[in-house]
């Protein structure tokens, strides 16, 4: 069972969001047109910088813990990831809106911009000798800044709400997936390529990577959904 790791976290990742999506409040099944597209494209860029990246050594994957199917070089696993996490983000996403539907921290949004965009820029720039941190860092600065030129502080204040909230599960499944749970990590790290500082046993780098994976699929999804609502009318 050792061999079905990863494919269990992915599992445990996305039950709950795939079985709620049906659910009459929230009605997630419904949106499914508009978060797919962006999804496929957004998956795309994650998996040819994960080939790359398993192809130059930043990180691998223990054999013991994946089932052995592959797409080149990547563990079918960590293909479907690119799919399952942004699925179960966006559907955080969208319960808040939900039940939260005043927009609490929209005061922070254009800070949030104005403090991460240079800081994860310089810190790029800085260690340009790891590749997980600089490019991560870069990407993630790039990222935050292209969907503010094109959103301004509409979505930001949700997506900061919805971005802490996914930090609880994305500890839990990258803690199991980086040996938090397990004798050896299912992911390993050239901690050469990263700037070693580790929360649990999760790199500091996967909270910028997973926010960048977030909110690209947040970026595509409120722009279908825009673009929906107004031919609607």
């Amino acid at each position: 069972m050792e061999k079905y790791l990863y494919f269990g976290v992915l599992l445990f990742a996305i039950s709950y969001p795939l079985v709620q999506s049906f659910e009459r409040r929230i009605r997630y099944a419904t949106k499914w047109s508009m978060l797919f597209p962006g999804m496929l494209g957004t998956a795309f860029f994650f998996i040819v910088w994960d080939i790359w990246f398993t192809k130059i050594g930043v990180w691998e994957f223990n054999p013991t813990y994946i089932s052995g199917l592959f797409l080149g070089n990547l563990p079918i696993e960590e293909v479907l990831f690119f799919f399952i996490i942004p699925f179960s983000c966006v559907f955080i996403y969208e319960v808040l809106i939900y039940f939260l539907p005043k927009d609490y921290f929209k005061p922070l949004g254009k800070p949030f911009v104005w403090v991460l965009v240079p800081f994860l820029f310089v810190m790029g720039l800085i260690h340009l000798d790891k590749w997980y941190t600089s490019v991560n860092f870069l990407v993630g600065s790039i990222t935050l800044l292209a969907h503010y030129l094109y959103f301004k502080d509409r979505y930001l204040g949700r997506f900061i709400f919805a971005y802490i909230i996914h930090l609880i599960p994305l500890m839990l499944c990258n803690g199991i997936l980086t040996g938090g749970m397990t004798e050896e990590p299912v992911v390993i790290y050239n901690n050469a390529e990263n700037l070693g500082i580790r929360i649990w046993t999760v790199p500091i780098e996967d909270t910028v990577y997973s926010m960048t994976l977030f909110l690209m699929n947040i970026s595509f999804f409120e722009h279908l959904r825009s673009q929906k609502t107004i031919q609607l009318t």
